[in-house]
């Protein structure tokens, strides 16, 4: 998607890296699933909070394809977590206009899951108050070269030619094709890095790094932050004058 040409206007398109979870529930002595549920309840504050905060599209990084080296009991754990929770969430985000996709390679996940993830985005198709994507079993190398395999099979049956391939053309075969690209990326616990999240969509977004573990993170803390952001200049290379 082209970038916005705005010098200080809100963020259309938020994402964030979730993390956290597992520090909130070590520090105060519990298991490292523990904080993965209180942060679950975050996910259904700031939900509720994006669309009045003028934020029409809200994409968050549940499962990275990294994630899977984790402890077995944990990664069992998250997946039923993810399962439960489409199941007690489904009727609400319905209900209050939400419209859910997932992005993220699907094979490797539990049948059960892809099938109530699948429900979900039929049920909630024709939503339109807030788009949410959640990245589910994702990384952005991984989509990129699935992007680049399915050019190349395209060169190869003839249907286009070398020299048609462009940046444009991978944008279109990405997973986020009908997205705007992210205006803001913010990620939680105070770490520094994206972690192969939306890295060819988030090549003009904005950054925001907050200490503030993902369980402990409010809608009063994205409100803060969607403030500051109002006050950048996005120059998307050029020179404002």
């Amino acid at each position: 998607m082209a970038a916005k040409d705005s010098r200080h206007i809100g963020p259309e398109h938020v994402a964030i890296i979730m993390d956290g979870n597992g520090r909130w529930a070590t520090r105060r002595g519990l298991p490292r699933l523990r904080g993965h549920k209180v942060g679950a309840t975050r996910v259904r504050e700031i939900v509720r909070a994006c669309p009045d905060q003028g934020v029409r599209y809200l994409t968050l990084f549940a499962f990275s394809t990294e994630n899977w080296r984790r402890a077995r009991t944990e990664v069992a754990g998250l997946m039923a977590l993810f399962r439960s929770h489409l199941r007690s969430e489904a009727d609400e985000l319905t209900s209050s206009g939400v419209r859910v996709r997932f992005i993220g390679e699907r094979s490797a996940l539990n049948r059960r899951l892809q099938d109530l993830m699948s429900a979900l985005e039929h049920r909630t198709r024709e939503n339109d108050r807030l788009h949410l994507t959640i990245a589910l079993n994702y990384g952005a190398r991984d989509e990129i070269a699935r992007a680049a395999a399915r050019i190349a099979a395209a060169v190869a049956r003839g249907e286009m030619a070398v020299g048609d391939v462009s940046a444009a053309t991978i944008g279109r075969n990405l997973e986020t094709a009908d997205l705007p690209d992210p205006d803001l990326v913010i990620r939680t616990s105070g770490e520094t890095r994206i972690s192969n999240f939306l890295l060819w969509q988030s090549a003009y977004a904005e950054y925001e790094f907050t200490p503030v573990l993902w369980p402990d993170f409010s809608a009063d803390h994205m409100a803060d932050i969607l403030l500051e952001f109002g006050g950048r200049e996005r120059r998307f290379g050029a020179v404002l004058t």
